[in-house]
């Protein structure tokens, strides 16, 4: 079996003065999708938030490949790819500028490579439009295009289904299926009914919304 590339051990969260989770433990391995769910407000963004290094107010142990996440945490931050429920992009910017800046302080890529991962997600003529002016969709689809350009063993993906049509839902999870075959871990939450073969689960807060 191979070894885990993220260990929750023990963790515990309060968000004022409530419990959220406590005692959860968990492995997230290579090769893999895990779904986080729970009724609304019983911290699955949060747990997506801590797992990305973007929250602190916890307690507990995160093991990076075995090892202390806090101990490398460059090293963690480079191998892993978090998408937040907004699309996290700049409205004064195209979609083509946003993907360069995106990808700027990682692998920076040829242009062709961009523009072929905007047409991957239905953007093709889009390219140089502020995204001010696209659609909510259109705009994640820009944050999504990142996605088909990205090499981290990681992801973690916080409603990655927000506002995206049926095709996008489908080629979404044809996207998750694929990179768990080709060896990369993925955490998702989401209100979508997600059940990709071989899908693991963290459940929080209680019996998971269905």
């Amino acid at each position: 079996m191979s070894e885990p590339l993220l260990q929750a051990v023990s963790l515990e969260c309060e968000r004022d003065e409530r419990v959220l989770f406590q005692n959860l433990s968990f492995s997230i391995l290579p090769g893999t999708v895990t779904r986080v769910e729970g009724p609304n407000g019983s911290g699955k963004t949060t747990l997506l938030r801590i797992l990305a290094g973007l929250n602190d107010a916890w307690s507990g142990e995160l093991l990076w490949c075995g090892k202390p996440r806090d101990q490398q945490r460059e090293s963690y931050l480079r191998n892993m790819l978090y998408l937040g429920h907004r699309p996290g992009i700049k409205p004064l910017l195209t979609p083509l500028e946003n993907l360069r800046a995106l990808m700027a302080g990682r692998r920076p890529l040829k242009d062709a490579a961009l523009l072929q991962a905007l047409a991957g997600t239905g953007l093709s003529g889009y390219e140089n439009v502020p995204c001010r002016n696209l659609s909510a969709g259109q705009q994640r689809r820009v944050a999504l295009a990142r996605l088909l350009i990205a090499d981290e063993p990681l992801w973690l993906l916080d409603e990655v289904f927000t506002a995206i049509d049926a095709n996008g839902v489908e080629a979404i999870e044809a996207l998750l299926q694929q990179r768990a075959e080709e060896g990369g871990a993925v955490v998702v939450t989401t209100h979508h009914d997600l059940n990709l073969p071989g899908m693991n689960r963290i459940r929080v807060g209680g019996k998971a919304e269905r």
